[in-house]
């Protein structure tokens, strides 16, 4: 039996990705880079965080949703040292995009490399419609 889907593709990798699917009254979307949808890179960590904060708006939007439907938040970075080293700024742009401290179940898993070297953090969510 085939489950029924709706997906989202936009950026320069929507000929690969799927930035979220729908299945039911889940929402899984797809990483986040701090990348706009021209393929410009944020210059730094905080920016990037900032940037893909944006994008998953974007995202959920497109599904009638906010960040207040996300249940489940991974940060995949490439260096958990320097993410530590600017934890507070970094939390504060996260609690800054979510309207206040978020009931939000959070990972964070250092990475080698994301597709894009110029890229330091991948914000991946999961959200309840």
């Amino acid at each position: 039996m085939a489950i029924e889907k709706k997906s989202y593709r936009s950026g320069p990798y929507a000929d690969f990705i799927a930035e979220a699917v729908q299945v039911g009254n889940i929402l899984y979307l797809s990483g986040q880079l701090g990348m706009d949808d021209e393929g410009n890179v944020a210059d730094d960590l905080l920016a990037q965080v900032k940037q893909a904060y944006a994008g998953l708006k974007h995202v959920l939007a497109e599904f009638g949703a906010t960040l207040d439907n996300v249940v489940d938040e991974t940060f995949f970075v490439t260096d958990v040292e320097e993410l530590m080293t600017n934890v507070e700024p970094i939390y504060a742009a996260r609690q800054e995009a979510y309207g206040g401290l978020p009931e939000v179940a959070q990972t964070v898993i250092q990475i080698g490399a994301l597709v894009d070297p110029r890229c330091k953090i991948e914000i991946k969510c999961i959200a309840h419609l």
